[in-house]
């Protein structure tokens, strides 16, 4: 019951992202007089609609995404002619950039404000990973995890780690998640002896295991999750700042996740596919399973709201990234013509000729059906690793 309504819950809040990133498209549209004729969540054939004035609001039937339709998009959609003064290809460049901004300016803002809040009421946490496990023996291999007779000790168990101690530095670096500890881990190398700082009872100490070899991997041996205790609620100010510096980080991350994507394909449905940042890359389907591990976990109610609030953030943050892509038809494809267009404009009048016009947008469908193909197969090629080979949360 816990598992569903996580899943619930992250639906809704996908919805609302969504609604949110029209909406950023729809209110400055509406303020500068351009025509929007539908605002809707999902897609296909229409659940439940209303108009309100020229506007028609409602929800599809597959809840993948939304969209608003302003009349004259694009040059290459036929426009009553009663409308064409109002379309939105016939009003100024700044008045079009806001619009297409919009969406991505909203999604940062509701990622902005949710870490607000989030640091506010809930609180910052602590930077550390607590050992939920530690692992006995060095296993023969990842898929094989169990230990057999005569396997050596972990690195972990031989150095004393145990079970509740938080993992605060790993081998000089800071570690504040499970993300960055087993970045850390990777970055080490097999047989390489390493400094672990803990706090254990209220005092910090030093371990120094030696790290196996796994599959030619660095093997450390222990499970880990933020559990328990370790938040600080901040004020205004400070909530401020977390959040921009929240945002920052995750931009990076997301653009070292997207680069080495490529490399992690192979993994996707291996049981190494979480071994590398790109394999954690996952579709709509995982997160919302994710999200439902989250509300089923035996973590701490105060856990489990930081946790799915941070997830929500992560694809909000994530949606405001992925369109600001110079790629029709994303936002930033459509940023990206206009820009090209007033470069151009700019260009014709110091040369002492015409405004060359609008761009001719049919000229650059070959570039945006490649776009589309590869956003939807590796769209869909995330949904099949989700559902044959899905993430799990650290235990």
């Amino acid at each position: 019951m816990a598992f569903l309504l996580g899943a619930v819950a992250f639906v809704v809040a996908l919805l609302a992202s969504v609604m949110l990133h029209e909406a950023g498209h729809l209110l400055p549209a509406k303020r500068f007089g351009m025509k929007a004729s539908q605002y809707f969540v999902g897609f296909g054939p229409t659940l439940w609609s209303f108009r309100r004035g020229e506007t028609e609001y409602g929800v599809k039937g597959i809840p993948l995404g939304g969209f608003v339709r302003i009349v004259g998009y694009t040059p290459m959609e036929e426009v009553d002619p009663a409308d064409e003064p109002r379309a939105f290809y016939r009003q100024k460049a700044s008045r079009r950039a806001t619009v297409i901004c919009g969406g991505v300016v909203m999604n940062f803002a509701f990622a902005f404000v949710l870490l607000m809040v989030m640091a506010m009421t809930i609180g910052v946490r602590e930077a550390g990973t607590v050992s939920t496990k530690v692992s006995e023996c060095v296993p023969a291999s990842m898929t094989e995890p169990s230990c057999e007779a005569g396997r050596p000790p972990s690195p972990a168990a031989a150095a004393g780690l145990l079970a509740g101690d938080r993992v605060v530095v790993f081998n000089g670096r800071d570690v504040g998640d499970w993300a960055q500890l087993r970045s850390a881990i990777d970055a080490a190398r097999p047989g390489q002896a390493v400094a672990v700082v803990v706090e254990r009872d209220g005092r910090r100490l030093t371990l120094r295991p030696t790290l196996a070899s796994v599959g030619g991997e660095p093997f450390l041996g222990m499970q880990a999750g933020v559990v328990g205790a370790g938040y600080d609620r901040a004020g205004p100010v400070d909530a401020a700042a977390f959040a921009a510096r929240a945002i920052g980080q995750t931009l990076k991350g997301i653009g070292q996740t997207l680069a080495d994507l490529p490399s992690a394909v192979p993994k996707l449905f291996s049981p190494e596919r979480a071994s590398t940042p790109g394999g954690q890359v996952g579709s709509v389907v995982g997160a919302t399973d994710v999200s439902g591990q989250i509300f089923s976990s035996d973590n701490t109610a105060r856990d489990k709201a930081a946790l799915f609030l941070s997830l929500v953030v992560s694809v909000n943050i994530f949606l405001g990234a992925l369109n600001v892509l110079p790629l029709l038809p994303l936002d930033g494809g459509h940023l990206a013509v206009l820009g090209y267009e007033r470069l151009r404009a700019w260009w014709a009048r110091r040369r002492g000729r015409p405004d060359p016009g609008l761009v001719d947008m049919t000229r650059l469908l070959p570039v945006t059906y490649l776009a589309v193909i590869l956003l939807v197969g590796l769209g869909v090629l995330l949904i099949l690793a989700d559902l044959i080979n899905p993430l799990r949360l650290p235990q």
